[in-house]
């Protein structure tokens, strides 16, 4: 049995909108109402990863456990690296899901389902994929599409990933989610490769993976969370948590 454990990485430094980890939502920061999606699912340990003390605050006064890492890493793998190593260095957890920090209404049985394919010894990465409903999302290169491989009715092997419509002819296109459940020693291994010739095109970390012959597989999951990388999109996400809380 696997034990995983949850890394959320937030950065202060977003171009497009600057402080994002520590917005408010329905009077928390965004980063406080990821961490709560992520402590429901109920698969293990929540960490954030941050380069930010005022993140660290936030997590710590709702009880949440934060890590400082270093603010010039290159990717949120890199930062999640550094703080599962701090974290657990004696390496009793396995596997280390990695839930961006942008993500404040993801549900959390989507968060639990990236762990399920790792059940196969031979898979490195396991990730989430949904069903492209909308017409002009088949187009839309902000939304990159997974070429998979069906293995079950929700389990697919993943053979590349594109900002380009494909595959062609007729039949579904899948939406790729960014969100990874990582086999320790494959992360461990990712974060010493140089960023590979398709990585670089595509602007896609993922095809490093790829590329050196790693397995990554998919499961499809309902819908597609909503990442907050625009004002627009911070709107949106206050309306739906607010929606919610009117609910319960």
């Amino acid at each position: 049995m696997s034990d995983p454990v949850i890394l959320i990485p937030a950065r202060m430094a977003s171009t497009r909108l600057p402080g994002k980890p520590l917005a408010d939502i329905c009077g928390e920061p965004m980063i406080v109402h990821v961490w709560r999606r992520a402590q429901e699912a109920g698969i293990g340990p929540v960490i954030v990863a941050t380069d930010t003390p005022e993140v660290i605050a936030a997590i710590e006064r709702v009880g949440g456990i934060a890590t400082m890492t270093r603010a010039d890493h290159p990717s949120g793998s890199d930062r999640i690296h550094e703080a599962v190593e701090a974290f657990d260095p004696e390496g009793r957890h396995d596997v280390i899901v990695n839930v961006q920090g942008d993500l404040p209404t993801i549900d959390p049985e989507a968060i639990a389902a990236s762990v399920p394919p790792l059940a196969d010894k031979s898979v490195d990465i396991a990730t989430l994929i949904t069903e492209i409903k909308r017409e002009e999302e088949k187009t839309d290169p902000n939304v990159v599409k997974a070429i998979v491989s069906g293995i079950g009715p929700t389990h697919f092997r993943a053979l590349y990933f594109t900002r380009a419509t494909a595959p062609t002819g007729p039949g579904p296109l899948y939406h790729h989610i960014g969100l990874y459940a990582w086999r320790r020693s494959a992360l461990q291994r990712f974060v010493t490769l140089k960023p590979s010739p398709l990585e670089i095109r595509e602007r896609l970390e993922q095809l490093r993976a790829l590329e050196v012959g790693m397995r990554i597989d998919a499961a499809l999951v309902d819908d597609v969370p909503l990442g907050v990388d625009a004002p627009h999109d911070l709107e949106r996400a206050r309306e739906v948590i607010a929606a919610c809380k009117k609910h319960h």
